[in-house]
């Protein structure tokens, strides 16, 4: 394996590690570039979950985004697999797992989601992007998600037949 391509890797394991083991948001944060503008996004339709769908875009908005997740998930068991290094442009895409619960009604879900971090030449994050189980987190958001489990989509009013 090339020097640029372990670094790399390092780099985003290094990320993950942070994340995984639940460490602060200033240590996470600390993963991220100060010299250049970074940004967060998790991908999906924001009327689903507020940090949904819409860019954060400076580290005073990325640091939003972990804190609004931090208030409204907690997650146990993360951990991340199938990293695929590209040093042209210093991207890593991943693979993550864990168990994911919606603190306001305490309904847990397990969910593989991915990442695509791309590195400036310091090895810091400037651009944090995840692909998500939107439907999951949304149904344990409004408390049916063990309701779609046991009946299926039929048996939730909300979201119509």
């Amino acid at each position: 394996m090339g020097s640029s391509r372990l670094r790399l890797l390092v780099a985003a394991q290094s990320f993950c590690d942070a994340f995984a083991q639940k460490d602060d948001i200033d240590t996470i944060l600390s993963h991220f570039s100060k010299t250049r503008e970074i940004s967060a996004i998790e991908y999906g339709e924001p009327s689903l979950a507020s940090f949904l769908g819409r860019p954060f875009l400076g580290a005073t908005q990325v640091k939003e985004y972990f804190l609004i997740i931090n208030s409204l998930l907690s997650y146990e068991r993360i951990r991340f697999s199938e990293f695929l290094v590209d040093t042209e442009t210093s991207r890593v895409a991943l693979k993550g797992m864990g168990e994911f619960t919606w603190s306001g009604t305490q309904k847990s879900w397990e969910e593989v989601f991915t990442y695509i971090l791309d590195f400036n030449d310091e090895l810091k994050v400037v651009r944090y992007q995840v692909w998500a189980d939107t439907g999951s987190a949304y149904l344990a958001r409004i408390g049916q998600l063990d309701q779609v489990r046991e009946g299926g989509m039929g048996q939730i009013q909300c979201l119509g037949t």
